[in-house]
């Protein structure tokens, strides 16, 4: 016997979050193939590192000292203690997360009332405006320039005006550039008591040789500070979730700790992570490759007439002169996922990931045959 449809809940629901936008997490390889009639996906929309993750990680994984029966720690004391190692920071001021979404959504919580003001880019990872959002703070979103790259000036004014927090990817989600050592100090001289200054570098191992270390920027920049990085992206380990936050003091890291749920990253990332942080040659070579491939498709998408924004990603961001979901749609066909951009005003931009060369070559050849029609 079928049920029937409860009518609308008269319940009341936290207006902050029943008001949330939604976020835009992409296609998974099913729906892919569902839709496209083909097996043969390409994922070239999730950012994810196609050359997968170090042998060392499944090696770890695979070993008796992984025991999914037993709680992982939720202190992540020999994570955070690695990590401390790696990056010459006391482990205390490290937070562990489910992915470094887990820590956007931990900061909002620990800095943010309902009623103060938030700064970010437009356009944005989404979380940067929705976690902001659901803790009932108002969002102001600086729009990227004509020429697809930050506008200095206007952040500026935006950061001085003393927000309460201040969510900066660098490089930037899901545009590409990245703030050089400049334009980094402009950002962080605009900031004044009482704001946070919170820079997303999830990216951070894409960049090119030379590109500004926000940790060790912003440790002797005396502003208070979070800098956010991951092991999703260049380490390969999207699936297991784990990322991390580095805070300027103890008494910020505590209440940050404090806003995440207890056991927040499992045994299974604790394990990859720590694996993957020795062996770095591995994700260095990765990330040359991916550079070397970024600029061979860059090169290729700008060949075709579209205009692509400059990237220190693993992924690029391009005006395809028209509705994006419209070319994404035509890709899909050819089994090819990318992500058609939704922001309002962005929607003829479209992010694709740099994948293997033979993925980036089907993307191109399928663009081709797309411009052509």
């Amino acid at each position: 016997m079928e049920q029937s449809v409860k009518p609308v809940s008269s319940l009341p629901l936290n207006p902050h979050i029943a008001a949330l936008p939604p976020y835009n997490a992409g296609m998974n390889i099913a729906m892919a193939r569902t839709l496209s009639g083909r097996h043969d996906i390409a994922r070239l929309a999730s950012n994810e590192n196609p050359d997968g993750c170090s042998p060392a990680v499944m090696a770890a994984l695979a070993s008796s000292s992984f025991e999914p029966w037993r709680y992982a720690d939720p202190a992540c004391a020999a994570l955070r203690a690695a990590l401390g190692e790696k990056l010459a920071v006391d482990p205390d001021l490290i937070v562990a997360g489910n992915g470094s979404e887990e820590m956007i959504a931990a900061i909002s919580r620990a800095v943010l009332v309902p009623g103060v003001s938030v700064v970010t880019t437009v356009p944005s990872f989404g979380l940067h405006e929705i976690e902001p959002l659901a803790a009932g703070a108002n969002v102001v979103k600086i729009p990227m320039t004509a020429e697809m790259g930050f506008d200095l000036a206007a952040l500026e004014e935006a950061i001085a005006a003393g927000p309460r927090l201040v969510f900066i990817s660098s490089p930037w989600n899901p545009v590409g550039p990245g703030l050089d050592g400049p334009s980094l100090q402009r950002l962080i001289d605009a900031v004044r008591p009482g704001t946070l200054f919170a820079l997303d570098e999830a990216y951070f191992e894409f960049a090119d040789p030379g590109a500004p270390d926000g940790i060790q920027v912003l440790r002797g920049s005396g502003i208070d500070h979070v800098v956010l990085r991951t092991f999703s992206k260049a380490y390969g380990l999207a699936g297991l979730r784990v990322g991390y936050a580095v805070c300027s003091g103890l008494e910020l890291a505590r209440v940050i700790a404090a806003a995440k749920t207890p056991f927040n990253v499992n045994a299974a990332a604790q394990t990859a992570a720590i694996a993957a942080l020795a062996d770095e040659s591995w994700m260095e070579a990765s990330a040359a490759r991916v550079r070397a491939e970024r600029l061979r498709t860059g090169a290729a998408l700008a060949g075709l007439g579209f205009r692509v924004a400059q990237s220190q990603t693993n992924f690029l961001f391009f005006d395809c002169k028209g509705d994006s979901s419209s070319l994404a749609a035509g890709l899909l066909k050819q089994g090819i996922i990318v992500k058609a951009w939704r922001e309002t005003g962005y929607e003829h931009y479209l992010r694709v990931t740099i994948g293997l060369p033979a993925d980036n070559d089907r993307l191109i050849a399928a663009l081709q045959e797309l411009v052509a029609r």
